[in-house]
C-alpha cells in the first residue's frame, strides 16, 4: 500500500511543507530580529532626549532632626552621648487639578520610530493647613532642628524639563533642579519661607511646565481631591495603571481622558509618605523604574501609553503566524484542481508555489521599513497574486485554472489584511472564515471516490448471500 502512487506523493508534500516550515521560522526570526532593534532605538532615544515620565506633586516637604543627650556605661566610664532621629515631614495637597495637553513628535534611528510628545502641563494644588509640618517630639528635652520647608515637583526623567513656573498667590518662587527628597529625587523645587510652616490658610500654589518623554505619562493622585484632563492630537492612546479615565472620547484627530479621583480610593497620599516607588512596568533608566516589584511595593498611579497599533513589525509577526494557513490552503486549492480536473502536479512545483508565499512575508517586512504598511502590503501581494497565477496558469494547463487559483490566493490575502486590522474580533471572524473554505472543500469533493484513488478502483461492495429458495416437488409421470 505504502508504494501507491498516492501516498509516495503525500510523503513529498509532507517534507516540502517541512521545509516551508523552517524557512516560515526564519523569517519569523528575522521579524523578532527588527522589533528587537526597534526596542534599542526607543532606548537611544530615551537615553539622548528623555524616557517615559512620571508627575507627582506638587507637595511640601521639610527634613528634620531631632537630637537628645542619654547617659551610656556605668561607674567611672558613664558618660553622656548624643542621639539622633532624622525624618521627614510631608504636606499633601487637599486639592490637586492638573491640565495637560500633549503633542506628539516622531524621533526616529535609522529605519526605525520612536513616539516622543512634548507635555504642556498647568498644575494647581492647594492646601488647607500645613500643620502637618510642625515637628513632634518623640524624646522628653530633645532638641528639634528643621530645614527650611520646600515645595517640590518630582517628574520620572529631568532632562525632559524645557521650561518651568512655579507662583504661589501672586508671587513667582525661584525655582531650581532637585528635590531634596531621599526617594523621588528627580524634578525641582523652590524654598519656602519658614512663615509657611504650621500656617492654617489656605495655600494655593501653580506650576507651569513644560516636558518632553517618550512612549508613556504617568501621574499620582497625590491629593485628597485629584482631577486631571489630558488632552493628545494621539488617535490611538493605551490607559493603564491603577485606575482608568471616569471620562473619555477617543478620535482619529486624537483623544481627550479625565480623571477623578478622592483620596478616599487610593493609597497614593500614604505610598508617598512611606517612600513607596513608583513602578512603571520593565522600563529602566529613571529614578522611579523598580523592576521586578509587586503592585504591594508600589504607589497607585494611572498612566497613558501612547501605542503605534500600525507598527509594521507587530503586524508583520501577526502575519507570519498565518503563514502555515496559507500554504495549507493553497495546497488544497492546488490538490482539488489536480483531483478535479485529473492534473499531475509535480512535488517540486509545490514546493515552488509554497516558496512564493514565504516570500510575501519578508516582502512585507522589508517594505514597511521604507513605505506606510498599507502600500507595503497591497504591493507585496499583488506581486505575488501575478506571480503564482502566472506559474498556475502553466502548472494547471491553462488561465482558465491558473487565474482563478490567483484569485483564491488574492481573497486569502485580503482576509489576512483584514485581520490585521481587526484586534476584538480577529479570532471570530478567521474561524468564521476557515470554516467556510473547510465547507467548500467538502462540498466540492462530496463525491470523490477515495477508495478509488488509493486503491485504483472502486472497493467491491458487499453483496448479500444467494437466497435458497425450496425446491418444487417432483411429479412422477405417470
Amino acid at each position: 500500500m505504502f508504494k501507491h502512487p498516492l501516498f509516495t506523493k503525500l510523503a513529498a508534500l509532507t517534507a516540502i511543507t517541512v521545509l516551508l516550515l523552517f524557512g516560515l521560522g526564519l523569517i519569523e526570526d528575522v521579524v523578532r530580529d527588527r522589533l528587537r532593534y526597534r526596542s534599542i532605538t526607543a532606548q537611544s532615544v530615551a537615553e539622548s532626549l528623555a524616557g517615559p515620565q512620571t508627575l507627582m506633586g506638587p507637595m511640601i516637604h521639610s527634613a528634620c532632626v531631632e537630637s537628645w543627650d542619654e547617659e551610656v556605661g556605668k561607674g567611672d566610664e558613664r558618660r553622656m552621648v548624643e542621639k539622633r532621629r532624622e525624618f521627614i515631614l510631608t504636606a499633601m495637597p487637599e486639592q490637586l487639578k492638573l491640565n495637560t495637553g500633549a503633542a506628539m513628535e516622531e524621533r526616529a534611528r535609522g529605519l526605525h520610530k520612536v513616539n516622543t510628545y512634548n507635555l504642556k502641563a498647568n498644575v494647581t494644588a492647594q492646601w488647607g493647613s500645613l500643620a502637618s509640618l510642625l515637628p513632634q517630639s518623640s524624646m522628653k528635652n530633645s532638641r528639634m532642628h528643621c530645614g527650611a520647608p520646600i515645595v517640590m515637583m518630582a517628574v520620572g526623567d529631568a532632562r525632559g524639563i524645557r521650561t518651568a513656573q512655579f507662583t504661589m498667590g501672586s508671587q513667582a518662587l525661584a525655582l531650581k533642579p532637585g528635590t531634596f527628597h531621599p526617594t523621588y529625587s528627580r524634578g525641582l523645587h523652590a524654598v519656602l519661607p519658614e512663615s509657611v510652616r504650621g500656617k492654617a490658610d489656605d495655600l494655593t500654589a501653580t506650576l507651569d511646565l513644560e516636558l518632553v518623554g517618550t512612549e508613556r505619562l504617568a501621574i499620582v493622585p497625590l491629593g485628597g481631591n485629584t482631577e486631571v484632563l489630558m488632552t493628545s492630537s494621539w488617535p490611538h492612546p493605551s490607559f493603564a495603571g491603577r485606575f482608568l479615565p471616569s471620562e473619555r472620547e477617543v478620535k482619529k484627530t486624537g483623544f481627550s481622558a479625565q480623571w477623578r479621583l478622592s483620596s478616599l480610593a487610593t493609597t497614593a497620599q500614604a505610598d508617598i509618605a512611606n517612600g513607596k516607588r513608583i513602578c512603571l512596568g520593565a522600563d529602566e533608566g529613571t529614578d522611579y523604574a523598580h523592576s521586578g516589584a509587586t503592585p504591594g511595593d508600589c504607589a497607585d498611579s494611572f498612566s497613558v501609553a501612547f501605542i503605534d497599533p500600525v507598527n509594521p513589525y507587530s503586524l508583520s509577526d501577526r502575519a507570519t503566524k498565518y503563514g502555515v494557513l496559507f500554504i495549507a490552503l493553497t495546497f488544497v486549492a492546488v490538490g482539488l484542481f489536480e483531483l478535479m480536473k485529473k492534473l499531475r502536479v509535480h512535488p517540486v512545483q509545490y514546493l515552488l508555489v509554497g516558496s512564493a508565499l514565504c516570500s510575501f512575508f519578508l516582502l512585507l517586512v522589508s517594505l514597511s521599513e521604507h513605505l506606510p504598511f498599507g502600500i507595503s502590503y497591497a504591493v507585496a501581494a499583488s506581486a505575488c497574486v501575478l506571480l503564482l497565477a502566472y506559474y498556475a496558469s502553466h502548472m494547471l494547463g491553462g488561465l482558465t485554472r491558473g487565474v482563478p487559483l490567483g484569485a483564491g490566493i488574492a481573497l486569502l490575502y485580503g482576509l489576512l489584511y483584514v485581520l490585521l486590522q481587526l484586534e476584538q474580533t480577529a479570532l471570530v471572524v478567521g474561524a468564521i472564515a476557515l470554516f467556510l473554505v473547510l465547507a467548500a472543500v467538502m462540498v466540492l469533493t462530496r463525491k470523490v471516490n477515495w477508495y478509488g484513488l488509493s486503491q485504483g478502483g472502486t472497493p467491491p461492495r458487499p453483496t448479500m448471500p444467494p437466497v435458497q429458495r425450496p425446491a418444487a416437488p417432483r411429479t412422477e409421470a405417470a
